[in-house]
Protein backbone atom coordinates (compact mmCIF):
# COMPACT_ATOMS: atom_id res chain seq x y z
CA UNK A 1 0.00 0.00 0.00
CA UNK A 2 0.83 3.37 -0.89
CA UNK A 3 -0.60 6.73 -0.37
CA UNK A 4 0.39 10.18 -2.55
CA UNK A 5 -0.02 12.84 -2.08
CA UNK A 6 0.70 16.19 -5.22
CA UNK A 7 1.95 19.57 -5.11
CA UNK A 8 3.33 22.50 -7.22
CA UNK A 9 0.51 23.03 -9.29
CA UNK A 10 -0.45 26.29 -9.50
CA UNK A 11 -1.62 29.69 -11.97
CA UNK A 12 0.87 30.02 -14.90
CA UNK A 13 1.39 32.07 -18.68
CA UNK A 14 1.98 30.30 -21.17
CA UNK A 15 5.37 29.75 -21.80
CA UNK A 16 6.31 29.84 -18.58
CA UNK A 17 6.98 26.23 -15.80
CA UNK A 18 5.90 24.60 -13.27
CA UNK A 19 7.29 21.61 -11.05
CA UNK A 20 4.97 19.46 -9.45
CA UNK A 21 6.13 17.02 -6.75
CA UNK A 22 4.48 13.61 -5.73
CA UNK A 23 5.61 12.47 -2.21
CA UNK A 24 4.54 8.45 -1.43
CA UNK A 25 4.24 7.09 1.82
CA UNK A 26 5.87 3.58 3.06
CA UNK A 27 9.34 2.12 2.99
CA UNK A 28 9.05 0.21 -0.82
CA UNK A 29 8.50 3.34 -2.86
CA UNK A 30 11.57 1.90 -4.65
CA UNK A 31 9.76 -0.79 -5.67
CA UNK A 32 6.90 1.11 -7.72
CA UNK A 33 7.05 2.28 -10.88
CA UNK A 34 5.65 6.06 -11.31
CA UNK A 35 3.31 7.99 -13.19
CA UNK A 36 1.52 11.06 -14.11
CA UNK A 37 -2.17 11.50 -15.63
CA UNK A 38 -3.64 14.72 -16.22
CA UNK A 39 -7.83 15.27 -16.49
CA UNK A 40 -8.87 18.41 -18.74
CA UNK A 41 -13.05 19.39 -18.11
CA UNK A 42 -14.62 17.35 -20.33
CA UNK A 43 -12.43 15.10 -21.05
CA UNK A 44 -10.86 11.37 -20.22
CA UNK A 45 -8.53 11.70 -18.03
CA UNK A 46 -4.62 10.24 -20.22
CA UNK A 47 -1.57 9.25 -19.59
CA UNK A 48 1.54 11.67 -19.38
CA UNK A 49 4.48 10.05 -18.50
CA UNK A 50 5.93 7.37 -16.84
CA UNK A 51 9.18 5.95 -14.91
CA UNK A 52 10.82 3.48 -14.19
CA UNK A 53 11.44 2.15 -10.63
CA UNK A 54 14.84 3.16 -10.58
CA UNK A 55 14.69 5.95 -12.66
CA UNK A 56 16.59 4.96 -15.65
CA UNK A 57 14.03 4.46 -18.07
CA UNK A 58 11.38 7.05 -18.97
CA UNK A 59 8.32 7.39 -21.24
CA UNK A 60 6.38 10.50 -22.43
CA UNK A 61 3.13 11.41 -23.99
CA UNK A 62 3.99 13.21 -27.64
CA UNK A 63 1.70 16.09 -26.39
CA UNK A 64 4.53 16.51 -23.95
CA UNK A 65 7.95 15.29 -25.43
CA UNK A 66 10.20 17.35 -24.87
CA UNK A 67 8.78 19.78 -22.64
CA UNK A 68 8.26 17.41 -19.84
CA UNK A 69 10.62 16.13 -17.86
CA UNK A 70 10.06 13.15 -15.50
CA UNK A 71 12.39 12.21 -12.40
CA UNK A 72 12.57 10.67 -9.03
CA UNK A 73 14.30 10.31 -5.88
CA UNK A 74 14.29 7.30 -4.14
CA UNK A 75 15.76 8.70 -0.94
CA UNK A 76 13.18 11.05 -0.13
CA UNK A 77 9.79 8.98 -1.88
CA UNK A 78 9.13 11.75 -4.64
CA UNK A 79 9.27 12.13 -8.28
CA UNK A 80 8.89 15.16 -9.93
CA UNK A 81 7.74 16.20 -12.85
CA UNK A 82 9.08 19.55 -14.58
CA UNK A 83 7.00 20.70 -16.81
CA UNK A 84 8.46 24.05 -19.53
CA UNK A 85 7.21 25.93 -22.30
CA UNK A 86 3.56 25.29 -21.54
CA UNK A 87 0.41 25.71 -23.72
CA UNK A 88 -3.14 26.50 -22.17
CA UNK A 89 -3.89 22.86 -23.73
CA UNK A 90 -1.82 21.96 -20.83
CA UNK A 91 -4.48 23.04 -18.53
CA UNK A 92 -5.91 20.17 -16.27
CA UNK A 93 -5.64 18.76 -12.91
CA UNK A 94 -2.62 16.19 -12.40
CA UNK A 95 -2.77 13.01 -11.09
CA UNK A 96 0.36 11.23 -9.66
CA UNK A 97 0.11 7.10 -9.90
CA UNK A 98 1.68 4.24 -8.61
CA UNK A 99 2.33 0.67 -9.78
CA UNK A 100 4.05 -2.44 -9.62
CA UNK A 101 7.82 -2.34 -11.02
CA UNK A 102 7.08 -3.92 -14.26
CA UNK A 103 4.25 -1.86 -15.19
CA UNK A 104 3.82 0.03 -18.40
CA UNK A 105 0.99 2.43 -17.36
CA UNK A 106 1.47 2.51 -13.40
CA UNK A 107 -1.86 2.99 -12.08
CA UNK A 108 -2.97 1.02 -8.93
CA UNK A 109 -2.76 4.33 -6.41
CA UNK A 110 -3.81 7.22 -6.98
CA UNK A 111 -3.03 10.35 -5.52
CA UNK A 112 -5.97 13.85 -4.72
CA UNK A 113 -4.77 15.65 -8.02
CA UNK A 114 -3.10 19.25 -8.06
CA UNK A 115 -4.22 21.87 -10.34
CA UNK A 116 -2.21 22.99 -13.42
CA UNK A 117 -3.68 26.45 -15.20
CA UNK A 118 -2.01 27.58 -17.83
CA UNK A 119 -3.35 31.31 -19.33
CA UNK A 120 -3.03 32.53 -22.95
Amino acid sequence: QVQLVESGGGLVQAGGSLRLSCAASGRTFSRYAMGWFRQAPGKEREFVARISWSGSSTYYADSVKGRFTLSRDNAKNTVYLQMNSLKPEDTAIYYCAAGGPTSVVPKDYWGQGTQVTVSS
